[in-house]
C-alpha cells in the first residue's frame, strides 16, 4: 500500500494516475473538506488528516509500505511564512515521526529545486551541492530545505528515504492550477502578454511522477535525485504556446531594471486585490538567477528520462482546451 500526502494536488493527483497505472493500491491523506475533483472516479482509499496532526497521520499509515510526502504549502513571497514553516517543517517532521512509528518501509520526500543552494553563474546545480535552510530568497526555499534536513536525519537514523528535486512543474491535470498553469493558461488567451526577460528549466509532471517512483524502485536510501526537463527562455516558451495553438498575440517584455521596479508594486496589487501574484520578487529571482540544472545522477542511476518541452506543452495546452470548466482558480499564499 502506498499512501500520498498532497494526493489531490498537481503532482500528486499524477502520481496517483501513475502508481493506478502499475496496478498498486493507493490510498491519499486529504484533508477534510479539500477539494478532490483532481481524483474524482480514481479506485483509491481516501483518508481525512493533516500533517500537523500526529494521530491522524499514525492511522492512515497503518498498513502502508511507502510513503510519497507531497504534502506542502506554495508561496512566492514573504506573506505567511510562518503557516509555511508549520506545514513544510513541522509537517514534515511529523510524517517522519508517523513512518518510523508505524513501520513504513520507505518515505520518498518530495522537496524542491529551490531548497538547494545556489552557486554562482558557471556552475550547474547538482546534488553535490547543500540544502540551504538559510536561503535569502524567501520562506518557502527556505522551509523546504529545512524538511529536507530533517529526511536527511531521518535517514541517518535508519529511515529508508529518498528525496526528489524537480524543477519548474508545468502539464496536464493542473485542477488547482498553479502558477505555470495559470501563466500558460493567460498566453493561450489573445490578449497582451506582459513576461519578464528570464529562463528556467522546466520539467512535465508526469516525469517528475515517474521520478518518484523510480526513486522508490532503483533508488538508494539517504540519497538526493533532481528531477528536471528542459531550460528554456520564457519568451521562447511563449512562442512555443502560441504555436501549438496556432496563433500570436502581443508581448511586452520587461528586462531587469524595470521589473525590479515593477516587482513590489505588483505584490502590493495582489495583496489588496487578492489575486493569485505572478510578478514578485521571488519570481525575478527565480528566472534571473542561475539555472543550469544538472539530473545526470537522476539519469544514471534510476533511468530517468524527461519529455521533450514541445510535447510537454502541447499535452498541456490540449488538456487546458478540453477541462478548463473542471479547474478551480486557488489562491497561493
Amino acid at each position: 500500500m502506498n499512501l500520498v500526502t498532497g494526493g489531490a494536488g498537481h503532482l500528486g493527483n499524477v502520481l496517483v494516475r501513475q502508481l493506478l497505472e502499475r496496478g498498486e493500491r493507493v490510498r491519499v491523506l486529504t484533508l477534510p473538506g479539500e477539494d478532490t475533483r483532481s481524483l474524482e472516479g480514481l479506485p483509491i482509499e481516501k483518508v481525512e488528516g493533516n500533517v500537523l496532526d500526529g494521530d491522524s497521520l499514525i492511522h492512515a499509515m497503518q498498513g502502508v509500505e511507502v510513503v510519497f510526502h507531497l504534502a506542502a504549502l506554495v508561496s512566492i513571497t514573504e506573506e505567511k511564512s510562518h503557516l509555511l514553516k508549520a506545514v513544510n517543517v513541522d509537517g514534515t517532521r511529523n510524517v517522519i515521526r508517523a513512518a518510523q512509528e508505524s513501520g513504513v518501509q520507505q518515505l520518498i520526500y518530495t522537496s524542491s529545486i529551490h531548497a538547494i543552494e545556489r552557486p554562482p553563474m558557471g556552475v550547474p546545480i547538482s546534488e553535490y551541492l547543500n540544502f540551504d535552510p538559510e536561503n535569502p530568497a524567501g520562506p518557502y526555499d527556505r522551509t523546504k530545505a529545512q524538511a529536507s534536513l530533517l529526511v536527511q536525519a531521518a535517514a541517518m537514523d535508519g529511515l529508508d528515504t529518498r528525496i526528489v528535486c524537480p524543477t519548474g512543474v508545468v502539464g496536464p491535470y493542473d485542477y488547482r492550477r498553479s502558477e505555470m498553469g495559470e501563466l500558460l493558461l493567460s498566453w493561450m488567451n489573445k490578449r497582451v502578454s506582459f513576461l519578464i526577460d528570464g529562463a528556467f528549466d522546466f520539467v512535465d509532471v508526469r516525469d517528475v511522477a515517474r521520478g518518484q517512483i523510480l526513486a522508490r524502485d532503483r533508488g538508494k536510501s539517504g540519497e538526493v535525485y533532481i528531477l528536471g526537463g528542459e531550460r528554456i527562455e520564457l519568451t521562447l516558451l511563449h512562442n512555443l504556446v502560441q504555436k501549438v495553438l496556432g496563433k500570436k498575440s502581443p508581448v511586452i517584455t520587461f528586462p531587469l531594471p524595470i521589473a525590479k521596479i515593477v516587482a513590489p508594486l505588483a505584490e502590493l496589487y495582489y495583496k489588496i486585490t487578492k489575486t493569485k501574484p505572478v510578478l514578485t520578487r521571488y519570481a525575478l529571482e527565480t528566472v534571473f538567477s542561475n539555472s543550469e540544472i544538472s539530473s545526470e545522477k537522476a539519469r544514471r542511476e534510476l533511468g530517468y528520462q524527461p519529455m521533450k518541452l514541445v510535447r510537454s506543452v502541447t499535452d498541456t495546452v490540449s488538456w487546458w482546451l478540453e477541462n478548463l470548466d473542471l479547474t478551480k482558480r486557488s489562491l497561493r499564499l
